[in-house]
Order: structure tokens, then sequence, then C-alpha cells
């Protein structure tokens, strides 16, 4: 059985005036997966999620960066591992498995790469080709505003409202919203969401 596991640690917690963060993270985490046996905050800035659905892993990590990116300052680096799960302990740290495994390799490798998502499953030809649309994509997501950010957050979290709908959450008008999802490139990431599934699904047997 395939799964899928984000382990990352935020960027800049310690210069941070408060833990605002740790509260945004945690309901980003309770979002994705209502039992907190699948996702755990550990070594003071650091997570990990499994997301079972391997699908929506991608999802799950924009969603992360939306809510951690609308806190001034801050920034996620996170890494995705797809593979097979061999145990399943009490805490998702506790959990083994080449998901796991992945994930956990790929998260020491990214600071020195500077890079800030990247993914690792067992076939190179799809990690080459995903992390290639990744390194592009992230030059816009590093650089969301705040605003960008908690339209991005809205958006995931709303998948079928209309941007006046969007508008009437925030207390603002249509054309706000219209020009911070160009900002954010939403349209072309999402569309990036669909290539990943479909990239996703060679991987399953």
């Amino acid at each position: 059985m395939k799964t899928s596991v984000i382990t990352g640690d935020i960027i800049k917690s310690r210069d941070a005036e408060n833990s605002e963060w740790i509260s945004c993270l945690k309901d980003a985490l309770k979002t994705l997966s209502t039992d907190d046996s699948y996702w755990e905050i550990y070594r003071g800035d650091s997570f990990q999620v499994e997301i079972k659905d391997i699908y929506k892993s991608f999802e799950a990590a924009l969603y992360i960066k939306a809510n951690i990116k609308m806190i001034k300052g801050l920034d996620v680096r996170m890494a995705i591992g797809i593979g097979d799960k061999s145990f399943k302990g009490k805490k998702v740290t506790e959990s083994n498995g080449e998901a796991f495994r992945f994930s956990g390799e790929t998260i020491e490798s990214l600071k020195k790469e500077k890079l800030n998502l990247k993914i690792k499953t067992k076939n190179e030809t799809i990690n080459n080709e995903l992390n290639l649309y990744f390194k592009l994509a992230l030059l816009s997501i590093d650089n969301w505003t705040t605003n960008s950010a908690e339209i991005v957050k809205l958006s995931l979290e709303h998948p079928n409202k209309f941007q006046k709908d969007l508008a009437k959450l925030i207390g603002t008008n249509q054309d706000a919203i219209s020009k911070r999802i160009k900002r954010a490139s939403l349209d072309e990431i999402l569309e990036l969401n669909e290539m990943y599934k479909q990239k996703i699904e060679t991987l399953l047997p």
C-alpha cells in the first residue's frame, strides 16, 4: 500500500517574535488529518505528516506553505516521500517504510541544496521531472506575500467557491482577489498539481 509523507522544518522560526507559527502549523496539520497520530511537531520547529492519499501530497505541501507564509518573514522547507509503509507506530515519527525513509533522507539534503521543496520516490525519472517543475514553481511560491499566501490557503480550503465568494470571506472585492490569485501564480500551480497527479499515478501497480 503506497502512502506519502511530508517532512519539513520552519525557516527562521527563531527570528519570529512569538510562536504564532506553531498554532498556524497545528491548524494546517489538523486540517490535513483530523487523526493526530498521522502528524507530529517535534524538535521545536520540525514536523512530519502522513498523507494517505498520495494524489493529495503536493496540494498538502502547498497548503502548509500557504499557512506558514501568512506570517511575515517565515517560510518552510519540505520533502515529500512516496512509497510503501511497512509499520504503523503510535506516532507518525515511529512509523516506517519507504515513504518515511525517502522523506527523511530528502529533508536532510534540502538545506545544502538551498531548496524548499523536493520529492523522492523509487522512480528516478519521475523524481527528476517533478523536482525540475518544483524548482520552477518555487520561483513564485517562495515569494508569496502574506496576501498571496492567504488567497492560496482560502482557495485550497474552498475549491468550489467563486472569486466573489472568497472576497466576502476576507472582506475585500473580487478585483483584489483576482489580482492576488494572479500574483500568486495560483492557476499555473493548480495546473502543476493536476500534472503531478498524473505522474504519481504511474507509481501505482
